[in-house]
């Protein structure tokens, strides 16, 4: 982005700035220009919003109509602390920021602790669940629940919206909330953009599950 008056830059962000040694120098003193402060990671603001999310999704939420409280849960109530937190930017010196390694370090090992959960918890009754009449019809309905939304939703992406395949890609697993197809897009794409795209509908998508799920056991019982 070229600057311009009322831009805006936040902690984190990377400014090329052209001039002699001494204006450089002044506006590093101003700016800041270390790169290991960069790639630190401030722990008391990450359990600050660790701990108001926890806050959030224990409390419980009172829907007239329905029989029992609704809770955002450990997924919903942190997604949300840290969208608003990340909108803030920083509060007096606590800076929310992430760095992109750390970032990245983290999303790889909660997807390997995720694979792991559920194949600890499936594992013990997978083969003799899955290969009974019962099993075979639940991978059934599990296809066409997988498979039909992401047809319809990618069709019209490409040909309505005309997406392209980063974008859709991102998209499509945001709207599934399916980080393994997130990483693989990203590794396939080379790029940055099924990231972004993952990310501007995948709280959405988390928060309609949780509530949704939660809102249809109350009524069907």
């Amino acid at each position: 982005m070229v600057a311009v008056p009322g831009l805006k830059i936040q902690f984190g962000d990377v400014v090329q700035i052209v001039g002699d040694d001494e204006s450089l120098q002044h506006a590093a003193a101003v700016l800041g220009n270390s790169v290991k402060a960069l790639n630190e990671l401030h722990f008391v603001p990450l359990f600050i919003g660790v701990a108001l999310g926890v806050a959030l999704g224990t409390m419980p939420i009172l829907i007239p109509g329905l029989p029992a409280p609704l809770k955002l849960g450990l997924a919903a109530g942190p997604l949300i602390v840290a969208l608003l937190l990340a909108r803030l930017g920083h509060f007096g010196r606590l800076v929310w920021r992430m760095p992109g390694n750390i970032n990245l370090a983290f999303r790889e090992f909660g997807i390997a602790l995720f694979f792991a959960a559920v194949g600890l918890m499936a594992g013990p009754k997978f083969f003799a669940v899955a290969f009974s009449a019962q099993g075979l019809t639940w991978l059934g309905a599990g296809l066409v629940v997988t498979i039909l939304p992401l047809l319809i939703g990618g069709l019209i992406g490409r040909l309505v919206m005309k997406l392209d395949f980063p974008r859709l890609c991102g998209l499509l697993a945001g709207a599934m909330t399916d980080p393994p197809a997130l990483a693989f897009a990203s590794k396939v794409c080379k790029s940055e953009l099924p990231a972004l795209a993952y990310a501007t509908v995948y709280p959405l998508t988390m928060l309609l599950r949780i509530i949704g799920a939660q809102v249809l056991a109350l009524w069907l019982l």
